[in-house]
């Protein structure tokens, strides 16, 4: 439908009761053609946890044996300080490898996290 654009897919995956509804909405929307699939838009009230980053990492593994198609992630929502940042960095590379850790492939979307960087280094310029 999108041949010439990048397909990002939000799941909400807070909304979702259990970890097998998260596999199969992952595996679904990337049979569909997601070229990226995000874990929440981060307004609901549960955004992206760990527990369903390994699940969605996990599918975008599946997807990319079965098909040789690398699919990118996108945690989003709650992320709020550099030491979460980086747990998301350890889970990608980890779960999906080294590769997936470029920006076409893994983006945060924590702009609470960025307000907070940035408040960081003025009182460090200080």
């Amino acid at each position: 439908a999108c041949p010439t654009a990048r397909l990002k897919v939000i799941l909400e995956t807070g909304m979702l009761p259990d970890l097998a509804l998260v596999a199969n909405a992952s595996a679904v929307v990337m049979a569909a053609g997601a070229d990226f699939i995000k874990t929440s838009t981060g307004k609901a009230e549960k955004g992206a946890t760990l527990e369903a980053g390994t699940v969605m990492a996990r599918a975008i593994q599946a997807h990319y044996q079965r098909t040789g198609h690398r699919v990118g992630l996108k945690p989003s929502g709650g992320i709020r300080s550099a030491q979460h940042a980086l747990q998301w960095l350890h889970l990608v590379q980890e779960e999906l490898g080294a590769v997936w850790l470029q920006p076409s492939l893994f983006r945060l979307g924590a702009s609470s996290l960025l307000a907070r960087l940035q408040q960081q280094l003025r009182l460090l310029e200080a």
